[in-house]
């Protein structure tokens, strides 16, 4: 999805700033449910049986983990996000490698969180989130030169108007990324 500049600009003012950060194809903040309004910490929310259960349950199906780990994620529920992460069954794909990367960021991991960034881009060099994300946490190290080659890696893909361009290049300019 592109956004003109002006309407960038608009829609990023409109939004509170932790939706640059979403993790999903979405611009919008994952709106609440009962995982982090209702569950007990550890457990999630499970649409299809109406209850809170374990991350590990096998009724469970990746996709419903990812929304677990994003809306945890946003809550500012980092260690939690990460256990739900390891309950995964695909460990190795590129949005789950980004994940883990994001949470070791916001934990104050950032060696940790470029490996599994790289991981992530070593899957798929065109996941635009994951170079975002890396760049950003360049920026919080002081190391601008390399978060602009993610900028412009963004770009050159594809990426240009995107959140993960946006949020990049506002973190750049701010002098520091973008956490829940």
């Amino acid at each position: 999805m592109r956004f003109s500049p002006v309407s960038a600009v608009c829609l990023s003012l409109m939004l509170p700033l932790p939706a640059l950060a979403a993790g999903t194809e979405t611009e919008a903040p994952p709106k609440p449910s009962p995982t982090t309004q209702e569950c007990e910490e550890g457990l999630i929310w499970d649409a299809d049986l109406g209850e809170c259960t374990a991350p590990k349950d096998t009724r469970l199906n990746d996709k419903t983990r990812m929304l677990a780990v994003r809306e945890l994620a946003y809550a500012g529920r980092a260690a939690e996000a990460r256990s739900v992460l390891d309950s995964l069954q695909d460990q190795g794909s590129d949005l789950a490698l980004t994940y883990r990367g994001f949470v070791a960021r916001t934990l104050g991991q950032t060696a940790e969180a470029e490996l599994w960034y790289q991981r992530a881009l070593a899957a798929n060099p065109n996941n635009l989130l994951a170079r975002s994300y890396m760049g950003q946490g360049y920026v919080e190290q002081g190391e601008i030169q390399l978060a602009r080659l993610q900028l412009t890696q963004i770009r050159t893909r594809g990426g240009r108007g995107s959140w993960a361009e946006i949020s990049l290049r506002m973190a750049i300019e701010r002098g520091r990324g973008f956490s829940y």
